[in-house]
């Protein structure tokens, strides 16, 4: 059938019975990222499958680790850059709508990963099939890019499951689970991993007809009079999570499926159109910069193996108790040691409840938290790979726990402090070992937060530095390396806009107004919320330590909050009065007009700090800081970070404005060193590498 024809990314073989089998193996790749060469072979492939018309065809991978990762976003990158994305999506499209087409009966059969692109391919199939296992997510997580899907995604998914269905996934962008994908119909049958392609045959033979239920669903969602009442609604919908000017994508997603009729060419048309347009937009530029990122951190772990099996954790507070639990989650031995069971008890019941959630059988959850074991004595210090300190942010108390912990540790073993602002300088002096020293700066809550901070002092073994990179990789983490000066990057850089929020809140500016100001910079919680998340003891705790170092002073009010026990949301008390775990904000009256530089205040305050780290080379690079920024406080991911903000708002028109709010507020807004780094003068825009 396809003599003459030689294909580097895809295997085809046919069976005697005329089924033909396409095998997506993209060469030199340890996974299926879809090309533009894998698709020109898909497109020569399906014509010949067309003139040839066998009995039924079979797609699927050869990859270990799944069926597809989506578009290869470097080549949607170059597409960017030279204008092209139109054509690429169209002849994507093309492509896709050519193997629909196909006379003769389609299977897709899916393990592991099928995200993006891999999702569209699948559902230009007939039918679809996929491995009942864990490891099975099937997803269109475009937007996360500010993007939305380009091949065919928006097209065919609604009419398949209905939009009501259908538009929750792409708007979110997260993966479905195969059960959640069978209930949904977006696959039409699930088989354990090693009867998947004989049961994929028995599918050709005789094809599942979709439930009336989702048949009926799929029409009704999608008739022209059910599209305009349901589109604006989930934009209402959308607009209640998101802001139209941050995110365009997910907006523009509704008003292709609200536009698009019966025709499926006029809906490719449309779709190909705004994802084009999209592609051009600041947003999908720093989006993707920021994916391109957080491969770049997961790469710092890769290649090397940990030698780390067995952890100890010595603080079996909130920090302490959640990096054991985590790690137990991830499938390491874990021993957690406090000075009595009282203090251990309550982090091995947070413990259950995440293993519950998720987890989702009783044997997975025993299994795991056997993993967790509690050791007030400290036996476990000795079978440790790597002790973990988490007490109290205490130098003495720390060096004296040391003193007692290091002895005990193998010759190999690392011993790692969850300090979150404490110099490492100073917290190694004492140690007989400070090459084998350093930190390991989570943040809360950990079993949420990707970001670890791994601190370097200057007696770090480098060696250690990519164990405990690798350790991170381990637990599903993004590390970043720090300089151990006060504070690190991310609390050095949080705390300015902390400490700036709280002072306009002790002059009168409402909680509300400070929240809602900085949600339309694009930050993810506003800072009075976040200070009582956070606990406003945490806070004093360290503006303490920081505070001196950055110049900076403790704002008044603060003291006389913790002094009558109000540390924010732990204790139903704190800025705001907490319910039910969420903040009871207070009505503002309706008259009251903020200060005009309210914004800046607060976000310039923590910019400049950004630019003082990069002077002070906290971190390797520019674009490693804003990784660091944004994956440990959630800086507007749309900006890019705060040294892409710099860049994309000029250096010396922020300059300025520091300037003028320093001659109106006082030093503290002075431009600190930094701002003369050659990373805030580059021009246009530039996507780091994901190597």
């Amino acid at each position: 059938m396809f003599e003459g024809l030689r294909f580097n990314h895809w295997k085809t073989s046919l069976d005697d019975s005329g089924i033909v089998t396409l095998t997506l193996d993209r060469a030199q790749s340890s996974v299926n990222a879809i090309s533009r060469e894998v698709l020109d072979e898909l497109g020569q492939i399906v014509e010949r499958l067309a003139i040839e018309k066998p009995a039924g065809v079979i797609i699927h991978s050869a990859k270990a680790n799944g069926f597809a990762v989506g578009a290869d976003i470097k080549e949607f990158v170059e597409y960017a850059k030279h204008g092209t994305v139109l054509e690429n999506i169209e002849n994507g499209q093309r492509v896709y709508e050519s193997l629909a087409r196909l006379p003769c009966p389609t299977v897709a059969v899916v393990h592991g990963a099928c995200m993006g692109g891999g999702t569209e391919l699948i559902l230009a199939c007939r039918q679809r099939i996929a491995a009942d296992d864990d490891k099975t997510r099937i997803g269109l997580p475009e937007v996360m890019l500010g993007i939305h899907p380009g091949w065919g995604g928006s097209a065919r998914l609604p009419r398949l499951i209905g939009a009501t269905e259908a538009l929750p996934v792409m708007l979110t962008g997260k993966a479905l689970s195969a059960r959640r994908a069978k209930a949904l119909g977006v696959v039409d049958r699930l088989a354990c991993p090693e009867e998947l392609m004989a049961e994929a045959r028995a599918l050709l033979r005789n094809p599942h007809t979709p439930p009336f239920a989702q048949r009926a669903n799929a029409w009704l969602t999608n008739t022209w009079l059910a599209r305009q009442i349901l589109a604006p609604m989930v934009v209402k919908q959308t607009a209640a999570k998101v802001r139209k000017d941050h995110y365009p994508a997910p907006f523009a997603l509704i008003d292709v499926w609200k536009r698009g009729g019966g025709n499926i060419q006029q809906r490719l048309k449309l779709e190909a159109r705004s994802v084009a347009k999209l592609a051009q937009t600041p947003t999908a530029q720093n989006l993707i910069r920021i994916f391109f990122l957080q491969e770049r951190l997961k790469g710092q772990g890769g290649g090397i193996d940990a030698g780390i099996r067995h952890i100890h954790v010595v603080g079996a507070g909130v920090m302490g108790g959640d990096i054991a639990a985590w790690a137990a989650f991830k499938g390491f031995d874990v021993t957690l040691q406090d000075r009595e069971m009282q203090y251990i008890q309550p982090a091995l019941d947070r413990a259950q409840a995440l293993y519950e959630k998720k987890l989702k059988t009783p044997e997975k959850v025993e299994e795991t938290r056997r993993r967790l074991r509690a050791d007030v004595e400290g036996a476990g210090i000795a079978q440790a790979d790597l002790a973990i300190e988490a007490i109290f942010e205490n130098p003495d108390a720390k060096e004296a726990l040391y003193a007692t912990i290091e002895p005990q540790l193998g010759a190999s073993g690392i011993l790692a402090t969850n300090t979150s602002s404490i110099p490492l300088d100073e917290l190694r002096k004492r140690l007989t070992a400070p090459q084998r020293f350093l930190g390991l700066h989570f943040f809360n809550p950990v079993a949420q937060m990707p970001l670890v901070e791994v601190v370097r002092h200057d007696r770090l073994d480098p060696a250690i530095e990519k164990r405990a990179m690798a350790f991170c990789k381990a637990i599903g983490k993004l590390p970043v390396a720090v300089k151990g000066t006060p504070g690190f990057l991310v609390n050095r850089i949080l705390m300015p806009y902390l400490l700036e929020a709280l002072r306009l809140y002790s002059e009168g500016v409402p909680g509300p107004i400070l929240d809602k100001t900085a949600k339309a910079f694009g930050m993810p919680m506003g800072p009075i919320e976040l200070a009582d998340t956070v606990g406003l003891d945490v806070c004093a705790s360290v503006g303490k330590e920081l505070a001196p170092f950055l110049g900076l002073e403790l704002p008044p009010g603060l003291e006389d909050k913790l002094q009558a026990g109000k540390r924010g949301k732990k204790d139903g008390q704190g800025l705001y009065t907490w319910q039910d775990g969420k903040p009871q904000k207070p009505e503002v009256d309706a008259d009251y007009t903020p200060p005009p530089d309210l914004q800046d205040r607060m976000i310039l305050a923590m910019v400049n700090e950004a630019v003082a780290c990069l002077g002070d080379n906290i971190v390797d690079d520019a674009d490693l800081l804003d990784a660091g920024v944004i994956f440990g406080t959630g800086f507007a991911p749309f900006r890019g970070g705060p040294i892409q903000f710099v860049r994309s708002e000029g250096a010396g028109k922020i300059q300025q404005k520091l300037e003028a709010l320093s001659k109106r507020y006082g030093e503290r807004f002075t431009p600190k060193n930094g701002w003369d780094h050659p990373a805030l003068k580059q021009s246009g825009f530039e996507f780091p590498s994901a190597s």
